[in-house]
């Protein structure tokens, strides 16, 4: 399936990020201090280069999209994507950002639903993610966004993870 990660915004430059990024991606991140209080360990280069590089099972690097969206010039948010994961129909978010300056305005509400009419139009039925428990405001705005818990959750060494899922 040939995807077109422009128009996975209908505001926004999107494309891929590499490590010539890593400065900006790491600029953003380190901003969400809250995020991090709750999913640990705080960010570094290293851990956006592993994140850049880490693949669910059975999938390739054909398959992952490690975007950002640009203003401009201005990186406002990185989403890790994954394209028909954990099946053919369904897309998956292993991580998503937007830069502190911008949240509290709809811009991450609109990213997700602008990707979401995209998913669709490519025949696409679901997105699935994943939240750390506990969070409010991962939670709240994932809940926002038409996400529903699954009813799977999963532990890791320093948290647990509520699957969601919103359906297209």
């Amino acid at each position: 399936m040939k995807i077109d990660i422009q128009s996975f915004s209908n505001q926004y430059i999107v494309r891929r990020v590499d490590k010539n990024d890593l400065s900006k991606v790491y600029a953003l991140c380190s901003k969400n201090s809250l995020y991090y209080q709750y999913c640990p360990p705080i960010v570094t280069e290293q851990s956006i280069i592993d994140d850049m590089n880490a693949l669910p099972a059975n999938k390739s690097f054909n398959d992952k999209y490690y975007l950002g969206y640009f203003d401009s010039d201005k990186l406002i948010a990185v989403m890790d994507f994954i394209m028909a994961y954990p099946d053919e129909k369904t897309a998956f978010i292993g991580f998503f950002m937007t830069d502190i300056s911008v949240q509290n305005y709809g811009v991450g509400s609109k990213i997700i639903d602008d990707l979401c009419e995209y998913l669709k139009t490519l025949g696409l039925s679901g997105v699935r993610l994943g939240w750390v428990k506990g969070n409010p405001q991962a939670e709240h705005f994932w809940h926002k966004n038409g996400f529903k818990e699954t009813g799977i959750s999963y532990d890791t060494d320093n948290y647990a993870v509520i699957v969601g899922h919103r359906t297209l």
